[in-house]
Order: C-alpha cells, then sequence, then structure tokens
C-alpha cells in the first residue's frame, strides 16, 4: 500500500476550490480514514492532536495551510490583516518542529502573487521532500554499510519516520527501506513510543505493508536490546537539527543514543535539510513542547493513575552531538561525534 500522509485535493472543500486530504493518524493502524481539512481550525487542531505528524510532512501541511488561511478568507470576507493571523496560527501550532515554520516561510512570500501561486509552491515543496527522503536514505544506507560488517543488519528505530512522517518515503525509516530493497536488513526492533504508541501503530503498520522483519518492543527495552549484542546501529528522525549536530527528536530518542554510545554502535539520525535549523548553534534553545499529562496518566481514554496524580508530559528530548556518529541528509553525511558540524555539508 502506497501511504500519502498529506496531500492538496483539487476537488474537495466546500466552495470547489480544493482542500488539505490528510490520513487521520490518530485512527492507524485499525482504521485508513481521510481527513479533509478546508479551514484554519480544523488543520490546526489536526496538527494539535497528532492527525499529521513528523516533521516534513508538518512543513508541507505549513505550506498548504498558507492556501487554506487564503481560501477560506476568501471565502469568509476577511482583511488581510486576519489571513495573516490565521496564517500565524498554522505556523505557530507546534513549537519544536522546524519544519511547520519553514513550510509556512516558503510560501508566504508568494501571496502577493495569488493563491495558485502559493499552490503551486506547495506541491513543489512537497515533491521536493520527497526526493530529498530518497537521497538521504541512499546516502545513510551507504554510510552504515561501509562501517557495519554484517550480511544483514539487525536496526533500532524510535518513533514513526516513514511515508505517514513525511510526503512519502521516509527519513530514518526511508533509510531501512533503502537498506531493505538491498537485502540487508535481519530485523527491526521498533519501539512502541509512549505515550500515543507511534512505533506500534504506525511504524509497525509500515513495516508490515513492506513486508519487513521486525518486532515491537516497549521503549524500556531499548537499552537492554543494545547492551545485550542485539542491535547494529540504530536510526532517528528528527523535529530539529542544531548547527553543531544536537537532534530533537521524540521523547526516548535520548536514552536509544546513550545505550549506543555505551555498546559502541552507530547512533544515526536522518532527516531532510529542511530540519536543519543553521540560525541555532546548539540545541539549548530548542524549545521543548510539553502537551497534556492525560496523555501519560490515560492509556486509550481510561485513566491508569491515581486521580490526584498529574502527569509530566515533554514530546521530545534533545541528543547531544557528542552521541550523533552521523546526520544523513540529502546534502551529505555529516558527523557530529567527530566534531563535523552541519555547516560542513551546507550549501
Amino acid at each position: 500500500m502506497t501511504l500519502i500522509a498529506i496531500s492538496w485535493d483539487d476537488a474537495a472543500g466546500r466552495d470547489g476550490r480544493g482542500a488539505v486530504r490528510l490520513i487521520d493518524q490518530t485512527l492507524l493502524p485499525g482504521s485508513v480514514v481521510d481527513r479533509v481539512t478546508d479551514t484554519t481550525d480544523d488543520l490546526v487542531e489536526a496538527i494539535a492532536v497528532l492527525a499529521v505528524r513528523g516533521a516534513p510532512a508538518l512543513g508541507v501541511a505549513g505550506a498548504m495551510g498558507v492556501v487554506v488561511a487564503m481560501d477560506e478568507g476568501a471565502r469568509e470576507g476577511w482583511d488581510e490583516a486576519r489571513i495573516q493571523a490565521a496564517v500565524d496560527r498554522v505556523r505557530d501550532a507546534r513549537p519544536t518542529a522546524v519544519n511547520l515554520a519553514w513550510g509556512v516561510d516558503q510560501v508566504r512570500p508568494l501571496m502577493g502573487n495569488g493563491r495558485d501561486a502559493v499552490l503551486a509552491a506547495a506541491r513543489q515543496l512537497a515533491a521536493e521532500d520527497e526526493a530529498a527522503n530518497r537521497e538521504l536514505s541512499r546516502l545513510g544506507a551507504d554510510w552504515l554499510l561501509s562501517r557495519i560488517d554484517r550480511p544483514r543488519l539487525r536496526v533500532l528505530t524510535h518513533c514513526n519516520t516513514g511515508s505517514l512522517a513525511t510526503s512519502a518515503w521516509g527519513t530514518a525509516l526511508g533509510v531501512i527501506r533503502e537498506l531493505h530493497a538491498r537485502d540487508r536488513i535481519e530485523l527491526v526492533y521498533a519501539d512502541e513510543t509512549r505515550p500515543l504508541l507511534q512505533g506500534a501503530r504506525l511504524t509497525a503498520f509500515e513495516l508490515e505493508q513492506d513486508g519487513i522483519p521486525h518486532v515491537v518492543q516497549v521503549d524500556g527495552a531499548a537499552a537492554s536490546t543494545i547492551l545485550r549484542g542485539l542491535v547494529d546501529f540504530a536510526v532517528v528522525g528528527a523535529d530539529r537539527i542544531a548547527a553543531n549536530g544536537d537532534a530533537a527528536n521524540k521523547i526516548g530518542t535520548l536514552g536509544v543514543a546513550l545505550a549506543c554510545r555505551d555498546a559502541d554502535i552507530p547512533f544515526m539520525v536522518a532527516a531532510p535539510w529542511s530540519t536543519v535549523d543553521l540560525s541555532m548553534a546548539d540545541g539549548s534553545g530548542i524549545e521543548i513542547e510539553e502537551r497534556s499529562g492525560e496523555e501519560i496518566t490515560s492509556i486509550g481514554g481510561v485513566r491508569v493513575a491515581p486521580a490526584g496524580s498529574g502527569g509530566f508530559n515533554p514530546a521530545f528530548d534533545v541528543t547531544p552531538a557528542r552521541l550523533v556518529d552521523a546526520v544523513a541528509t540529502e546534502r551529505g553525511v555529516a558527523q557530529p561525534r567527530s566534531g563535523q558540524d552541519l555547516w560542513s555539508i551546507a550549501p
């Protein structure tokens, strides 16, 4: 099954001008249901509840969200200030992932040229994301195979970084797909990724669709799996990468990196160049999104913690560059742990 997480549907929308069509990832793997979005409120909600998620996919959502705001403004008779405020709401819907704001900023300067120009640019951005994902996957796979002497590799990944997290193909899961296409994957350990189980629900779903051998494990098993010698490398995605190689990703990633360092196996971050934030020297300034504590204290809407217990729910952590062996992008592979920052492969 070819999964397209987010696209523009010209035939959808209440005024016949089109709308964002996205797979509602809150319903996976039980149901594959499209969610059609033609208002700013609905798009912001879809981003907030993680119906659409993953840094590259959020970049596409940001770009297409500008079109949504323009169409809604035309339909409702908004003035320019209100349209721009709606664009800002999309841009700021999630703070950690740099791609969301980046996607908005890529097309926003074209608003004066009309919505068709903005839509064309948004579609081009999505196409370029897929091409970038495929290239970074090729480069990442080459880097790993040059360093790991084993016929088939055992890999650990955290959260979801496949087609569902991008415009198509994937980042970290794209590297795994590339290795699988070369007949070099033995087994994938997919961390469940608490609290919303993106690994168990989404990564395992994609791996099953692709016929890639895999198992799902609890997040707390990752370090033991690595230190027992069951893993040859770990590869994860990112929501923002600072210039020095510090990388923000789904909470729990840092523990994986620490275990890889202790076991002396490669820890790779795979992401398109749009996820790199060269304006940020290191990760100390990355804002960590804190989500509702109810995601921690409840499972499937059923409370599992005492009524008086609150939940602490940071959605991301930052892995220091000293733990990152490689950052694979479509522009090349940087090696932060060896002192090679992202400027070394900057255009």
